[in-house]
């Protein structure tokens, strides 16, 4: 990845287990500029490569504002955030992004569980200062643990909703579906099931392909029924990808270049274009429109639906 090295500016306490990162530039230039809703990699103290969403403002490049919720089964990653104090050296890589606003949306729904709220609240910063139609419900168990709730306060267009059981949730957006049409985007982060609850409530009114989704952590894939392939690159070159090995290492350890970072299907790093040939796609960082195209993938966990493909590497 293109590493930039940062200095921690200051850092801040936003909810239980929560605290923000404001990061400028080592070398004191502003930040290239980047579309809200997209994430940075970071490198801890550890060493351990995470991917973070990026929750400032994107108009403001100065620095990029990260928000870290201390996980209680830390392998290494927020936990090594959570010690770093002001003047501290990290790297990260450049913003890039697969959480857009469309612009041809009518109105924009965001739904936000939980940490979910730091794509989301980039997001809302964009749209805030384009004075766009949009709405941000945003779900947490307690008001302590609802980060950046002063700020999304002052804001007309959010609704916080505290302590609401999973169960009763879809009730409270059914209000906020009465407003869409088919030309309205919906935009959701949170755990799994939250996401996939918000999904359903509003698909069948914008469509899945309009519901767009950001996940934290990779879902379990079934491997066990995976076939040998055969992948050839654009330049002419072929290898042969066991059913036990993923595309991404067979090119690596045959020296390909190929720019990866969470290797779950999550961070979009090894996303590359389909030349001929059909994707079996089991990543979480492509939209189902963008899968049902079928000339992307994630080289890191998707194999094919045949016994060959034919790519491009980006």
């Amino acid at each position: 990845m293109t590493v930039i090295k940062v200095r921690v500016a200051e850092v801040t306490e936003e909810a239980a287990g929560v605290r923000s990162l404001r990061l400028v530039r080592h070398d004191g230039k502003p930040f290239d500029r980047y579309e809200a809703g997209a994430h940075i990699d970071v490198r801890g103290p550890t060493g351990v490569l995470r991917q973070y969403s990026v929750c400032s403002p994107p108009e403001d490049l100065s620095a990029l504002l990260i928000a870290v919720k201390l996980e209680p089964a830390s392998r290494g990653g927020s936990a090594a955030l959570h010690t770093v104090e002001p003047g501290d050296t990290l790297e990260i890589g450049a913003p890039r992004n697969l959480l857009r606003l469309a612009e041809e949306a009518d109105r924009h729904v965001l739904v936000a569980g939980g940490i979910g709220i730091t794509p989301l609240l980039s997001m809302a910063h964009e749209l805030h200062r384009r004075d766009q139609e949009f709405e941000l419900h945003y779900f947490a168990r307690k008001r302590a643990e609802a980060a950046f709730a002063d700020l999304l306060e002052q804001w007309a267009e959010v609704r916080l909703h505290v302590g609401v059981p999973r169960t009763e949730q879809p009730t409270l957006l059914k209000e906020a579906m009465s407003r869409l049409t088919s030309a309205s985007h919906v935009y959701t982060c949170g755990p799994d099931g939250f996401m996939a609850q918000v999904s359903g409530v509003f698909a069948p009114v914008v469509g899945e392909g309009q519901v767009h989704v950001e996940h934290f952590v990779a879902t379990e894939v079934d491997t066990s029924g995976d076939r040998p392939l055969t992948v050839e690159l654009d330049t002419g070159e072929v290898f042969d990808v066991p059913a036990d090995r993923s595309i991404l290492a067979v090119l690596t350890e045959h020296g390909i270049d190929v720019f990866k970072s969470c290797e779950e299907g999550i961070c979009g790093s090894c996303v590359s274009g389909v030349l001929d040939g059909v994707p079996e796609h089991r990543d979480q960082c492509l939209s189902a429109a963008e899968k049902a195209a079928g000339d992307r993938m994630a080289l890191c966990v998707s194999r094919a639906l045949g016994d060959r493909l034919k790519i491009e590497l980006y």
